[in-house]
C-alpha cells in the first residue's frame, strides 16, 4: 500500500509540473499537500529517470535576498510519458483521407511512409539470414525493438513495438506496404504471420532462407536503403 501511495504521489507531482509549467519543490508541496521532503524525494526520484530537468529560476524571478530556489521542468521523455492524441489524429486524417480520396489515396499514402522507411534501412550482408539480422537491428533503430529468431527453413523477424499499432489496426495498409519493403531491402519474398495492430503480442515476419546451394539474389542499389 505505501508502494502504490509513492507511486501515485509521484505521479501528481509529474502532472502537476505537466499542467503549471516548471514549478519549485515548495510551491509542489503547497500544492499538493505533502511535506516539503516528500515532494524532495519524488522529485529527485523523476529527474534521476530523466523524467524531470532541475533548472535554474529566470532572472526575473531571483529578487530578495538568498539563493533563488531551483525549478523543476518536463523532459521530452517526461511528457511522453502521458496519454497523447497523435494516434487519434492520424486515425482521422486516414479516415477523412479515405473518405476523400477512397482506398487508392490510403494504399497510396501507406506506400510513400513505407517508402521512407525503406529509405531509412541500411542492409549488410551476404545471406538473407544476415540481412534479417540487419534488418532488425535498423528497425530497432527506428523505435520498432526487432529480434531475429531462427524457424525451420527459414528466419523470423519480430517486432516487439509498433509505433502505429492503433492506426494500424484500422487500416491495415500500412502493414502491407511494411511488409513489402522489407521485401524489397531484403531482396526476397517474406510472409507476414502476425500483428500487433490484430491484437498479437508480437509482429512476426516469416523470411525463409534457401539452400545453401541456392545463390542469393543481390540487392539492387534502389531497394538497399542506402540512399538515406
Amino acid at each position: 500500500m505505501k508502494i502504490e501511495g509513492e507511486c501515485r504521489t509521484r505521479d501528481a507531482v509529474a502532472r502537476h509540473v505537466l499542467r503549471r509549467g516548471p514549478q519549485t519543490a515548495a510551491a509542489l508541496a503547497d500544492a499538493l499537500g505533502v511535506s516539503p521532503a516528500a515532494v524532495r524525494r519524488h522529485l529527485d526520484a523523476l529527474v534521476a529517470e530523466g523524467l524531470l530537468v532541475e533548472r535554474e529560476p529566470r532572472p526575473a524571478a531571483r529578487r530578495g535576498r538568498g539563493r533563488p530556489a531551483r525549478t523543476y521542468a518536463l523532459t521530452d521523455e517526461g511528457r511522453a510519458a502521458f496519454p497523447h492524441g497523435y494516434d487519434d489524429l492520424a486515425t482521422t486524417a486516414l479516415r477523412y483521407l479515405n473518405e476523400t480520396g477512397g482506398e487508392d489515396a490510403v494504399a497510396s499514402f501507406a506506400a510513400h511512409r513505407a517508402a521512407g522507411l525503406e529509405q531509412a534501412i541500411k542492409i549488410t550482408g551476404k545471406t538473407i539470414a544476415q540481412r534479417a539480422d540487419s534488418l532488425a537491428s535498423a528497425l530497432t533503430e527506428q523505435g520498432y525493438a526487432a529480434s531475429t529468431a531462427p524457424s525451420g527453413v527459414g528466419v523470423q523477424v519480430c517486432q516487439h513495438h509498433c509505433p502505429v499499432a492503433h492506426v494500424a489496426a484500422e487500416f491495415p495498409e500500412l502493414c502491407e506496404a511494411e511488409t513489402r519493403a522489407f521485401e524489397r531491402v531484403l531482396g526476397t519474398y517474406v510472409q507476414r504471420l502476425a500483428t500487433i495492430a490484430h491484437g498479437d503480442g508480437v509482429c512476426t515476419t516469416h523470411v525463409p532462407v534457401p539452400p545453401k546451394h541456392v545463390p542469393v539474389p543481390p540487392i539492387s542499389p534502389s531497394r538497399s536503403g542506402r540512399t538515406a
